[in-house]
């Protein structure tokens, strides 16, 4: 049976990694909550506030603030070309904002989140896993210096295949280039054929999911991170200022 909270004060509670699906929140206080959600549109899920659905509205803000992110939901190769082309084009404004910011800047991690570096990381690892592992068919198509998701080794996985040792900036940068352009020089050639066939889900392989699809896993992920990097280095920013501070830009 679900459980119920009746009359608690759960003000400034931490959920992480929490499964909320169904929760029925009556008569709450919710000033300054901050909901984070990257699968809020999944399975034409949505989220009710005060009787209105909000997804629709969230995911059109989020394409509005981010120019390229509507294209993720391309669904022929000549958009998926545009799609990773405006995706690169995005990241590279954010690399060339994170070289003017304070040394260090990029291994600082903002509420036990991963640092910019590790979130860098995690796209190397995403990309080998929908790309490398599931288009390709790769037997062991990490990098070592990929990072996995929190559940990767609880759930079993092998671990040995991602190197221990913390990377240098650089490193990453060169890693993340290299997947980057492997995204690219796949799309480059890819048919309407290619994107129909069947693939072996990556988690569940006794599952198939479609080229297309994993394409589109691949174009979400890249953008869900994004958008949780450039949150938390607006947030590094804002304290450097309020702390006095100035950052490279101000030095300039």
């Amino acid at each position: 049976m679900a459980e119920r909270f009746v009359d608690v004060d759960l003000s400034g509670a931490r959920f992480v990694r929490v499964d909320l699906t169904g929760a029925a929140l009556r008569s709450v206080l919710v000033d300054g909550a901050e909901i984070e959600a990257p699968w809020l549109l999944a399975g034409g899920a949505g989220l009710v506030v005060n009787g209105v659905d909000v997804a629709p509205l969230v995911d059109a803000e989020l394409d509005a603030r981010m120019p390229g992110r509507s294209l993720r939901r391309a669904s022929d190769p000549e958009g998926l070309r545009a799609a990773w082309a405006a995706l690169e084009s995005s990241w590279a404004r954010v690399l060339d904002r994170v070289a003017t910011m304070p040394p260090g800047t990029v291994d600082v991690s903002v509420d036990d989140e991963w640092s910019f570096a590790q979130t860098l990381r995690h796209l190397v690892m995403a990309t080998d896993t929908w790309l490398g592992r599931a288009v390709l068919g790769l037997d062991q198509p990490y990098h070592p210096l990929g990072q996995p998701h929190a559940e990767y080794e609880t759930d079993g996985y092998d671990m040995s295949v991602f190197a221990t040792r913390q990377p240098t900036y650089e490193e990453v940068l060169e890693a993340r280039a290299g997947r980057q352009r492997m995204v690219r020089e796949h799309l480059a050639t890819l048919t309407d054929d290619d994107l129909a066939r069947p693939r072996a889900n990556p988690w569940a392989p006794q599952r198939t999911r479609t080229t297309l699809s994993c394409l589109r896993t691949i174009l979400d992920e890249e953008w869900e991170h994004q958008r949780y990097a450039v949150r938390d280095l607006d947030l590094l920013e804002a304290r450097s200022v309020a702390e006095g501070q100035p950052t490279n830009m101000q030095k300039g």
